[in-house]
């Protein structure tokens, strides 16, 4: 009997110090963190995200985006070197913010910084879409379904995807977004790191080199 007391307090104490270092003193820590304030004019770094691109990251987990996908720019200067970001990702980038999807693997790129990598709504409308239209070797589905085709009345929508070649609608309609397409826009145009952070510097120059380089 004494001997099972002895295991059950030493399993008890591996798994207590396991939580600790694993969940409460991470967690606390994370607790603690608070976003940078510009004092002239006052904006939070991370900013606060609106209620679209909320919206969007619902609709980012219901497309099952995150399985192909990392949100996390690691260490290393790897995926700095890829083009992904300017810097790594720190706890602080994901403060006050909705579901954070890291992902569990990359088939394609990381999306922490596309938002500034492809800051144009049209490009990720033609790129959902149909992803092959603006990479050939693209082996991400499209998602046509987030999209509605509808006659012209008057004159074409402003949100009206600009469509070429097979893609094209025939004449007299129109594709455009559905809510859920705009949301998931927003989203990813939302997902932007290239702010420097106390803990996470970022080199003079990365974001002019990361913005011209254009990679999705």
């Amino acid at each position: 009997m004494k001997r099972f007391s002895e295991i059950f307090l030493g399993v008890a104490v591996v798994f207590g110090i396991a939580w600790l270092v694993t969940v409460a003193i991470p967690y606390t820590k994370f607790a603690q963190l608070q976003p940078v304030v510009d004092e002239e004019t006052g904006d939070r770094t991370p900013p606060v995200e609106s209620g679209l691109v909320q919206r969007g990251a619902t609709v980012y987990a219901a497309q099952g985006c995150a399985g192909c996908h990392s949100q996390r720019i690691r260490g290393g200067g790897a995926d700095i070197d890829r083009g992904w970001g300017v810097r790594q990702s720190v706890p602080r980038d994901y403060w006050e913010s909705g579901p954070v999807f890291w992902g569990s693997s990359r088939v394609g790129p990381d999306l922490s910084n596309v938002g500034m990598r492809q800051p144009s709504a049209m490009w990720h409308y033609q790129h959902l879409y149909n992803p092959r239209s603006l990479n050939p070797d693209s082996i991400m589905p499209p998602f046509r379904y987030l999209f509605e085709e509808r006659k012209i009345v008057g004159q074409i929508s402003e949100d009206a995807v600009a469509l070429f070649g097979q893609d094209a609608p025939k004449p007299g309609y129109e594709v455009v977004p559905t809510m859920d397409a705009k949301a998931l826009v927003a989203y990813l145009l939302s997902r932007n790191q290239s702010y420097a952070l106390p803990e996470a510097p970022v080199k003079e120059g990365k974001q002019e080199d990361q913005a011209a380089a254009g990679k999705p």
